[in-house]
């Protein structure tokens, strides 16, 4: 149940309810080098993808990135380094009028032990945990995330999952690592299988919250 505030006038008032797209970065946004992304040379958008974050803010969803960067804690990449590409991407979004809201990533990885970033395993992906946090963290603001209404797109059968498991929409898009198929042989069904970003927003968010 939703928690509800008193203001100055003693009124109760309910959160404010948004839709959410929380979207995978790697291979979702940018193009997949196959390797960890270190630097702002290495970060490059899909194409249209800012577009698409554009049209979806405008037709009032909130974008939350929610990535797993185990690079840290195999000593590939550091901490201010995927923040600062993280900041570059936003600088990008608000060439095309836009930004995201949040930015969640998940440092650690089970096979590469790190005494500062084991105690972080639990929220890996397919873990829900880090879109559990987001919703938590837009509570306190007041704003209360409408989850049947909101989604989760990535490239990759873990996205799908955390997904699934967060009780958000799946979509599984082509770009990235494009595992159609391997959703199938698991039986982790997302509700739309997209070309990109861009379709998946244009073509089937979109139309979806219209109906």
């Amino acid at each position: 149940m939703a928690s509800s505030t008193v203001n100055f006038w003693g009124r109760i008032t309910m959160p404010q309810k948004v839709r959410v797209l929380f979207l995978d970065r790697d291979g979702t946004i940018n193009r997949d080098l196959g390797t960890y992304v270190t630097t702002r040379e290495d970060f490059v958008l899909i194409d249209r993808v800012d577009e698409a974050i554009s049209i979806a803010r405008a037709s009032g969803f909130r974008i939350v990135i929610v990535t797993n960067q185990a690079g840290i804690a195999r000593g590939i990449v550091t901490p201010e380094q995927v923040e600062d590409v993280n900041n570059y991407l936003n600088e990008l979004l608000a060439m095309q009028g836009t930004f995201y809201d949040r930015c969640y990533y998940c440092p650690s990885h089970p096979d590469y032990p790190h005494p500062d970033y084991d105690r972080f395993n639990d929220c890996r992906k397919p873990s829900p945990l880090m879109v559990e946090q987001a919703i938590a963290d837009f509570l306190l603001e007041g704003i209360e995330v409408d989850k049947s209404e909101s989604f989760f797109i990535g490239d990759k059968l873990l996205d799908v999952e955390c997904g699934l498991r967060a009780g958000l929409r799946p979509i599984l898009v082509r770009t990235g690592h494009n595992e159609e198929a391997l959703c199938i042989k698991r039986g982790v069904v997302p509700e739309h299988v997209a070309d990109d970003l861009y379709h998946a927003v244009a073509n089937y968010i979109l139309p979806a919250i219209i109906r």
